[in-house]
């Protein structure tokens, strides 16, 4: 496959439904126009970039995430990862140790934020130490997703509005639910419709809005229409060909494009040591 050189910077793309590899760049440093301009051109392409063998403090992993967009800020009544009442930190520890977030459990696909008013456009996740074996994370290609369903069902969600229900509002222990049912249950949040399709913002493309296990609801159509609906487009968004498996390495950045993607960590062994930081930067309500 093609490489793209600009003096050092190399953009690989993976045998892979998305993803490209980027070496020859030091994020400690400033990087040139044209190699920002690049790099977001290689995303609107790859939708993922893998930066390797990065060697960044807090203060330069924020500078290198800021080339791409300015910091994700939820609304204060919306809580997202590690938020508290007011506060959302600048960068999240995703780590099973010294107070980190996320456990050491499987986590299904999903894409950040999508609850809120104006879901994140990506993310940038940092390694800092990985787990011998497990943990690996999968990004998954949501508009090749898009582009393999058959003509009518295209046209069958060509216009309908998906609620996602917040994940952070359920309580300990709770069940999950994947589709909302019952209409008396009381909303205790805003809820934001975001289109089923949504069209990237950068590259138009047309991407299939969903991920696969947090509580949705289609607005207008009956509850049982609507989680056969759902069932249906969840079991074709979970097949192989549409997504890639990271194997982490320690200097690892990985920055996805949280509009067109979705993302899936396996489980690993909670004895293992498994830190990393992450970003996420400021998106644009979907249409």
């Amino acid at each position: 496959m093609p490489t793209l050189t600009l003096t050092n910077l190399q953009i690989t793309p993976l045998d892979a439904p998305l993803g490209a590899v980027v070496t020859g760049l030091d994020g400690t440093k400033s990087l040139a126009p044209e190699a920002i301009l690049q790099l977001k051109q290689a995303l609107r392409d790859y939708h993922i970039l893998i930066f390797k063998n990065q060697h960044l403090n807090d203060e330069q992993f924020l500078n290198f995430s800021f080339n791409f967009g300015s910091l994700f800020v939820p609304p204060d009544n919306i809580p997202v990862l590690a938020s508290q009442p007011g506060v959302t930190p600048v960068i999240i520890p995703v780590s099973n140790v010294d107070g980190g977030y996320t456990g050491t459990g499987e986590l299904a696909f999903h894409s950040d934020h999508k609850w809120t008013p104006y879901p994140s456009s990506g993310s940038l996740l940092y390694a800092l130490e990985v787990p011998s074996e497990g943990g690996d994370t999968s990004w998954l290609n949501l508009n090749l997703a898009y582009e393999t369903l058959d003509e009518s069902t295209k046209q069958q969600i060509a216009d309908l509005q998906l609620i996602t229900y917040n994940p952070f509002l359920n309580k300990p222990g709770e069940p999950r639910r994947k589709y909302r049912e019952d209409k008396n249950i009381t909303l205790i949040s805003p809820v934001f419709p975001h289109p089923l399709v949504r069209t990237h913002p950068e590259s138009g493309k047309k991407i299939l809005y969903l991920d696969y296990t947090t509580e949705v609801e289609v607005v207008g159509l009956e509850p049982q229409e609507g989680k056969e609906l759902i069932e249906q487009l969840r079991n074709h968004l979970h097949q192989p060909q549409f997504y890639y498996q990271h194997k982490w390495s320690v200097g690892d950045i990985v920055y996805w494009d949280n509009q067109s993607t979705l993302h899936y960590r396996q489980a690993f062994d909670p004895h293992q040591r498994r830190v990393m930081k992450r970003i996420s930067l400021a998106g644009s309500r979907p249409f």
